[in-house]
């Protein structure tokens, strides 16, 4: 597959070309070029599945390709976390916390060598020193452990520097705000993430976990392409991959959402076109700004922000990637919206064609 990539970066450079020398191509051929970029990565057998919803200005699209429709419902990987970080938002509204809240105030056992400094708002913004996956990560998988074995192993894990003082990427992070959810809520994170989140908006192809989509619903990852974590390469991981049974349905809330294409576009426009019945306006707005030092990459609650999403978002953009093979961002300024959801993970290919896609808009 290492020749391809090239191949297809050749060709929207060439479609590009094809366009007006002195004019930079209108949103309608930007948003041809993007599924042209996505058809191609199919027909080349680089991609199973895919489907692009996207937007630029009054310009939309919706298209699915191969063996993918716009009701299939794609395993999000980490744009779950913005969505389970909205559910716990949904208690923000209700003044049941503070971003400046020691998270050991709703976890006790979080106690000891610096963890008492640790704030709800270090878990949301990956400054706590928490790692991004467990040291028995793949054990806890292989034994088809519950959400709740992950959390007690972080809850004993050393941090790996002072709270606030770095920045790391902590999915091990996410997982403790949720847990911080579900004590407040007296919910699973699951029922919470679909009562605050995916009923409010109309989510209806959507689920943390499997939920009521059934696994039939679901698209399968080209596994074989996978993260290590994940069990890529790994031929005794059938039983924890991402396309095992076990993993589709644990809704790990760090990775584990299943959404259609226009579920998550949906997620995206609330946070631009406030949806009142989801978040309150003045929460919508916390979430997509960016809370840490300049020194520090920037992050909103839950959200990336900025040119980590694509080469050409602005500042202004947030959203995330999910090392499954899927992006969803909207960048307010250059009034776009971009979703491309894949069956290729995101380490497989550079560049891979979600983001040979999110460049065209």
């Amino acid at each position: 597959m290492q020749r391809r990539p090239f191949i297809l970066s050749s060709l929207i450079g060439l479609l590009m070309s094809q366009t007006s020398a002195n004019n930079a191509p209108d949103g309608n051929t930007r948003l041809k070029l993007a599924a042209k970029s996505l058809e191609q990565a199919v027909n080349l057998g680089q991609v199973e599945s895919a489907v692009i919803v996207a937007r630029v200005g009054e310009h939309r699209l919706q298209q699915a390709f191969g063996s993918a429709t716009l009701a299939s419902a794609f395993l999000l990987g980490s744009i779950s976390k913005p969505i389970c970080v909205a559910a716990l938002m949904s208690l923000y509204d209700q003044h049941t916390f503070k971003l400046t809240d020691a998270a050991h105030k709703y976890l006790p056992e979080f106690k000891g060598d610096n963890r008492e400094r640790v704030t709800i708002q270090h878990l949301l913004t990956h400054t706590s020193g928490l790692p991004d996956q467990l040291p028995n990560n793949a054990e806890l998988r292989k034994n088809h452990a519950p959400l709740s074995a992950f959390v007690e192993s972080t809850m004993r894990i050393p941090l790996n520097f002072t709270p606030g003082s770095q920045y790391e990427y902590s999915s091990m992070a996410i997982l403790l705000a949720t847990e911080i959810a579900q004590r407040i809520s007296g919910k699973a994170i699951d029922q919470l993430v679909n009562d605050a989140v995916f009923k409010p908006l109309g989510m209806q192809q959507s689920a943390l976990g499997i939920g009521a989509l059934g696994i039939e619903a679901t698209v399968p990852v080209q596994i074989e392409h996978a993260a290590p974590e994940a069990g890529g390469g790994d031929p005794t991981a059938k039983l924890w991959d991402w396309n095992s049974p076990y993993w589709r349905e644990l809704g790990a809330p760090w990775g584990g959402a299943h959404a259609s294409g226009g579920d998550v576009a949906k997620f995206l426009d609330a946070f631009v076109n406030i949806e009142e019945q989801f978040l309150s306006a003045a929460t919508s707005k916390l979430m997509i700004r960016n809370y840490n030092a300049i020194q520090l990459v920037p992050r909103g609650l839950g959200f990336a922000l900025g040119p980590s999403l694509c080469k050409n978002c602005t500042p202004t953009a947030f959203g995330h990637t999910g090392s499954t093979g899927t992006v969803g961002f909207v960048d307010v300024k250059r009034d776009v919206r971009c979703v491309v959801l894949t069956s290729l993970p995101g380490q497989a290919l550079k560049p891979h064609p979600r983001e040979v896609a999110a460049e065209c808009l």
